[in-house]
């Protein structure tokens, strides 16, 4: 039975944690920020054993799969340490605040030979997946089109403040490296299409938080060509009022489009020159559907699939569609671009 540890006590945390008792593994350890905060933790979840430290969790013998679920600034000496002890790992996104970082992160996982992966998991919807499924078999025709939206609203009050607007523990972008990435990520799975060339635009809606001058990016809007000669855009914000965490694309080929959202996952919206149709989850089952037809999958039901599915490649299954931390590498990549676009004001090869 996996062992699993979690470093981090707050909302990813428990979310992890959902997903790990969920997937039949058991949780055996808990590290926070402090040692209270880790007992806290231990306690508030259900670990099997106390500790008082990451780098306790990271050497003891009752854990086999490290989840990162802390800052993103701290991602890289966790993940190192992780793997350097033999563990494998699953890190929160973004895998670093720097592409070098991120870099050296995927390079040391493939030399470990141990299993990493990122939480990319809104490819784990059943409506995704039978996305996907069309356009590889070819019903969408060529894909001419790819454009959508990340829009969030939990920044959109002046008042509001968190870790990530700081970007010494966020990172240097945050809007983008935060859910852009999901979207990017996303619609790469979906449409085999790979992003190219961009230009970005970045807006700071907000200039003060806190008391301190916000250095991050509140909206970012780009353009961008795809290796197949498709043309893109994408808006994400995390100041856009009512959007609670609306993800949605549509990829318009030449024969239909697909359109997917986050907010109401439970279709697929397919559009045709003679009629448009929402095909609901259930009726051409995939791998991902784990309820019956009419009973709701949300986000936890992704992640938990998403958990599964790492701790089956770490018992040699091979499950498609994967995150790994090459994945997460790619993601870095992305911001890296994105945040020159808009430095130079200028279109960047990715």
């Amino acid at each position: 039975m996996m062992r699993a540890g979690v470093i981090g006590g707050g909302f990813m945390g428990a979310v992890h944690t959902r997903a790990i008792r969920r997937s039949g593994a058991i949780l055996t350890r808990v590290a926070g920020s402090s040692p209270a905060s880790s007992l806290a933790a231990a306690e508030r979840f259900g670990a099997t054993t106390k500790t008082e430290s990451a780098a306790e969790l990271i050497a003891a013998d009752d854990v086999d799969v490290v989840h990162v679920c802390t800052p993103n600034a701290t991602h890289g000496p966790l993940v190192r340490a992780a793997l350097a002890a033999g563990k494998h790992v699953i890190c929160e996104k973004p895998l670093a605040v720097s592409l070098g970082e991120a870099t050296g992160l995927a390079s040391a996982a493939e030399a470990s030979g141990k299993v990493a992966t990122v939480p990319f998991v809104y490819r784990f919807y059943p409506a995704v997946r039978l996305a996907r499924q069309r356009v590889a078999a070819g019903e969408t025709g060529p894909l001419r089109l790819l454009h959508g939206s990340y829009l969030q609203d939990w920044l959109a009050d002046p008042a509001a403040d968190d870790w990530r607007v700081d970007p010494a523990h966020g990172g240097p972008s945050r809007a983008f490296a935060d859910i852009g990435v999901h979207w990017c990520d996303l619609v790469e799975f979906v449409s085999g299409h790979r992003i190219t060339r961009l230009s970005a635009r970045l807006h700071t809606a907000v200039p003060e938080r806190g008391g301190r001058a916000v250095a991050t990016e509140d909206a970012a809007v780009l353009l961008f060509e795809t290796d197949r000669g498709a043309l893109g855009n994408l808006t994400v914000s995390q100041v856009s009022p009512g959007r609670k965490n609306r993800l949605w694309f549509s990829l318009d080929g030449a024969a239909e489009s697909v359109s997917f959202d986050q907010e109401a996952p439970e279709t697929l919206w397919v559009g045709g020159l003679s009629e448009n149709r929402q095909i609901a989850r259930g009726t051409h089952p995939t791998r991902q559907d784990i309820v019956p037809a009419g009973h709701p999958q949300g986000y936890q039901d992704c992640f938990d699939a998403f958990v599964a599915d790492t701790y089956a490649a770490i018992q040699a299954d091979k499950p498609d569609g994967l995150p790994t931390f090459a994945d997460g590498l790619r993601a870095a990549r992305l911001t890296a671009a994105v945040l020159r676009s808009a430095a130079g004001d200028t279109w960047i090869d990715v």
